[in-house]
């Protein structure tokens, strides 16, 4: 990890992580409004019991945070997984009806708090393309030192 993408990864992370958790425990009534608003969006959803929609959303968001407060994980994997999660927030926004102001794709009151999660998605793609770019510079560095290694042997194994 990129020592520069701590606070960020920090910051996003805790947050997730504690989402996750508050929704481990949640109650039916809680259960029931989260799969109700995500089916709103996603009817593929429908068919998932509410309790159980609303762990595996908590075990989703828990395993994200705990990837982004892991310095082990790649900020290209982390970045990716953020950058997704937030897609799919964002899909939230745009297929639940009242969340945009009508004929815009600006946020009422109400879709306030999932337009914000557009941050998300920067901030994820941020991580995962620094990550990866900062891999492949590190990989490009690797392979031209060792080209240059072998061109000096190469160059002290002639006879001339």
């Amino acid at each position: 990890m990129n020592l520069t993408h701590a606070p960020l990864r920090a910051a996003t992370g805790a947050f997730i992580l504690n989402s996750g958790l508050t929704k481990l425990g949640a109650d039916a009534e809680t259960a029931q409004k989260l799969h109700g608003f995500a089916s709103a969006a996603y009817p593929n959803l429908q068919g998932i019991e509410p309790g159980q929609f609303a762990k595996m959303l908590a075990i989703g968001e828990i395993a994200l945070g705990g990837a982004l407060l892991t310095p082990k994980v790649p900020s290209a994997v982390a970045g990716t997984a953020l950058a997704g999660f937030g897609a799919g927030l964002l899909g939230l926004y745009i297929k639940v009806p009242g969340l945009r102001q009508p004929g815009s794709i600006r946020p009422s009151e109400d879709g306030l708090p999932i337009a914000k999660d557009v941050w998300l998605v920067g901030a994820g793609a941020t991580l995962a393309l620094q990550g990866f770019f900062n891999g492949a510079r590190r990989a490009g560095k690797k392979a031209a030192k060792k080209v240059g290694t072998a061109a000096d042997s190469a160059h002290d194994a002639l006879p001339f």
